[in-house]
């Protein structure tokens, strides 16, 4: 199972933009894709609530708490074991064993920041909560930043940003901008490569460099080329039978964090 986590501790990076539109764009290729939505908010759901019945179905799994119950409802975890690509929408504020439960499962992890002041120190305090608390140093994860809900590269927030992206050793991937294709997509339960490219072609050529940086790890990853399902899904039974104690393909329950 290749395993997407898409987190930032900073509410309003816009986790929801790239959890859906990753899905929606792996689904799209053939393969069997899921979500599991850690937010309490639940948009990555509400997002698959308003897809169309017509186009590749993606499986909804909730990871986040009922109301007044830090504990999942069992029928809501479930993620089927011939899933290929799982996204996983990480809740603002993850830490302590939920981030190092997060960071363990991932493949690949993807960190969205806003061109803010505010978001720029948090996503640097975040950076250093998932090497000192989340254990990404010893994790076999691949990183990378992604710039997101962007106005105007010419800014000096922007550029800002840029600079602090730059820093981080990590691939910086892309810009996405604040564009009202991705606020219809959302609202369609639609990825922008489901849209008409008249509408959506500069959101897709800004969205590609992440897809292409996904897919350019798959050979080292799986040891074949990315459209090789059938290698994939070997991987998805061997991650399946690691899992200590567990053959049920449930992901744990989001938990309160228990501190850094």
């Amino acid at each position: 199972m290749l395993t997407i986590l898409v987190i930032n501790s900073k509410g309003g990076s816009g986790k929801t933009t790239l959890t859906t539109n990753l899905a929606a764009y792996y689904a799209n290729r053939g393969f069997r894709t899921a979500i599991i939505d850690y937010d309490p908010q639940s948009s990555s759901l509400h997002w698959l609530q308003a897809r169309p019945a017509t186009l590749p179905a993606i499986h909804a799994a909730n990871g986040a708490p009922a109301k007044g119950n830090a504990h999942l409802s069992s029928r809501q975890g479930w993620v089927p074991l011939d899933t290929e690509v799982l996204v996983v929408d990480a809740p603002a504020g993850a830490g302590g064993l939920l981030l190092k439960d997060l960071v363990r499962k991932a493949n690949f992890i993807v960190i969205p920041v806003a061109p803010s002041p505010i978001d720029i120190r948090a996503t640097a305090d975040f950076i250093k909560d998932l090497f000192l608390v989340g254990g990404a140093r010893t994790a076999n994860a691949r990183m990378a930043v992604v710039a997101n809900r962007v106005r105007n590269r010419g800014s000096s927030v922007y550029i800002a940003l840029e600079r602090f992206l730059a820093s981080l050793k990590m691939p910086f991937l892309t810009s996405l901008s604040d564009s009202e294709v991705y606020l219809r997509s959302a609202g369609e339960g639609l990825g922008i490569f489901e849209l008409d490219e008249l509408v959506s072609g500069r959101e897709r050529q800004e969205f590609m460099p992440i897809v292409r940086w996904l897919d350019g790890h798959f050979p080292n990853r799986f040891g074949v080329r990315s459209e090789d399902k059938q290698a994939i899904l070997e991987g998805s039974r061997k991650w399946a039978a690691f899992r200590a104690g567990s053959a049920t393909g449930r992901f744990p329950a989001f938990q309160p964090s228990l501190g850094k």
